[in-house]
């Protein structure tokens, strides 16, 4: 239920608030799944077991710390702002579509790139120790990285329809 005239604050944050709020945790949430890769793709390339499994292992850490919980803050204070503006039906269509295209992303997060990122995580604590990586890792190394690649696009494509507005 929406109130006729929306409040001033929320949780003792005004609009203004919740909108820093959700910048810094927009910037912190791409950030963290643009570098992830990044630097994963790059520690892949060594082809170092260590390397590898070390990669590995903060990529999945900083995926659960900075991507599940970022990804939370930002649905939190968008839901939060988008009260204070008294917008009970999820206000106007590039509202919408920036959620559509949220949930298409979170959706391959879940469904595709955690099974993948849990077994390589798994299979990394085997050859930590130096150990010869497994063909299966690589497989899903590949998979991993282009699935998460792609799955940029709908990220970006969701700032670019915050920022631009469009009707």
């Amino acid at each position: 239920m929406v109130p006729e005239t929306p409040p001033d604050s929320l949780l003792g944050l005004d609009y203004a608030a919740w909108h820093v709020v959700h910048v810094v945790a927009v910037v912190v949430f791409l950030g963290n799944v643009t570098t992830a890769a990044v630097w994963k793709a790059l520690a892949d390339r060594t082809r170092h077991p260590p390397t590898v499994a070390y990669a590995q292992r903060l990529v999945t850490l900083t995926d659960w710390l900075f991507t599940g919980a970022g990804g939370a803050v930002v649905l939190v204070s968008g839901y939060a702002m988008a009260w204070l503006a008294g917008w009970g039906d999820l206000g106007p269509a590039w509202l919408r579509w920036s959620l559509g295209l949220l949930a298409l992303s979170w959706l391959v997060w879940v469904a595709a790139l955690i099974p993948c990122q849990i077994a390589q995580a798994r299979m990394a604590r085997g050859f930590a120790d130096g150990t010869p990586i497994p063909p299966r890792y690589w497989r899903l190394a590949r998979i991993w990285l282009w699935v998460g690649t792609l799955d940029l696009v709908p990220l970006y494509a969701a700032v670019a329809v915050m920022i631009l507005k469009p009707s």
